[in-house]
């Protein structure tokens, strides 16, 4: 008896290896298929804003550098889709583009979540799209010009401070807004811009006083020189733990009042997290999906990526295709109350 049990547990062993050794030669002939797919061809990052802003910037950094830990290794090249404030760009990615894995998009932080708030213009639903990663947890914050002479928030609360945005309903301008409703802020909200660097010029000329929900890494870099000069200062934090460098500074979540409060201020300045988010297509073969978020990670672990990203002074702090998934089906599931009021904070009148 003991022989036989012997002979079972030996077949059974063998039954194992075999399984793993099958395991091991779909998986290989799985990325040679991938490999296959991508040589030769060519990869576009579609960046949903104008030339020149820190979306441009990032995924041209990216871009320099992706190709080579894709299987295949593709071209990579970026193409700018300006419009509504990445929108355009988002319902191009998810209603025309090829759903094959050639072409991923990268805009906004709030455009994911447009289709939550009930915008009709927001065509795709962001469960069935398919996340790559993000580049940077952003820190958002509202900054003034010296020449405003607002000095500190408070000033805000007790006199009219003119802030630009691409439009009313594009990020900058809801952060405005939110400002202005949640937080007393007596904000005059000028629209039309076509993006961070366009508003920039506008402070430089004195056409507006400044700007709300940008970035932290833009202000350190693209925003370099009027910011280490003092002419160009923030004035509260929206979004991240508080920052050092920006002791003294008031963080939104000082004027939470209750549980409920923090859940609204999260849903709106917390998706800021997403400071450099990427996403492909619907319907994108899984093993590709896998081989673009597997060259995602890579890149943006890769020594000669991150040198090029300090000479071009862009911050990295990457998350994966599923956080990124994670993060926004938790967002996505917000109480139709919080939801309610966070529509209430972007009122303009």
């Amino acid at each position: 008896m003991k022989i036989i049990i012997g002979s079972i547990t030996a077949a059974r062993r063998s039954v194992v290896s075999g399984v793993a050794v099958l395991a091991c030669l779909a998986q290989a002939a799985s990325a040679d298929e991938v490999a296959d797919f991508y040589k030769g061809k060519t990869f576009t990052i579609v960046v949903g804003h104008e030339v020149g802003t820190g979306f441009d910037i990032y995924g041209r950094v990216l871009a320099r550098h992706l190709g080579r830990h894709i299987p295949g290794n593709p071209n990579v090249v970026v193409q700018n889709m300006n419009g509504a404030s990445g929108l355009t760009s988002a319902n191009w990615l998810y209603n025309i583009a090829p759903k094959d894995g050639l072409v991923m998009a990268t805009f906004v932080q709030s455009v994911p979540f447009e289709p939550l708030y009930g915008n009709a213009a927001a065509r795709f639903d962001p469960a069935k799209s398919t996340w790559i990663g993000n580049l940077e947890e952003s820190v958002g914050v509202c900054g003034v010009s010296k020449a405003s002479g607002i000095a500190r928030f408070g000033d805000m609360l007790i006199r009219e401070t003119v802030m630009a945005g691409t439009g009313s309903t594009g990020p900058l301008g809801k952060a405005s807004l939110a400002v202005k409703n949640l937080l007393g802020a007596k904000i005059k909200l000028v629209t039309g811009y076509q993006g961070s660097a366009s508003v920039k010029l506008a402070i430089q000329r004195g056409e507006v006083a400044g700007i709300c929900g940008l970035p932290m890494s833009t202000i350190t870099s693209f925003w370099k020189d009027d910011y280490e000069s003092g002419n160009f200062k923030p004035v509260i934090q929206l979004s991240g733990r508080p920052q050092p460098q920006l002791r003294g500074v008031p963080h939104v979540d000082d004027f939470a009042k209750s549980d409920e409060d923090r859940q609204v201020l999260g849903l709106i300045f917390g998706t800021l997290a997403l400071g450099r988010l990427y996403v492909s297509t619907p319907g994108v073969p899984r093993d590709r999906v896998e081989a673009l978020r597997t060259a995602f990670t890579v890149t943006a672990k890769d020594p000669a990526f991150l040198e090029d990203a300090a000479k071009t002074q862009i911050d990295v702090s990457a998350t994966t295709g599923g956080e990124v998934e994670a993060f926004i089906a938790r967002i996505s599931s917000s109480s139709p109350r919080v939801i309610d009021r966070a529509k209430q904070a972007y009122r303009n009148d």
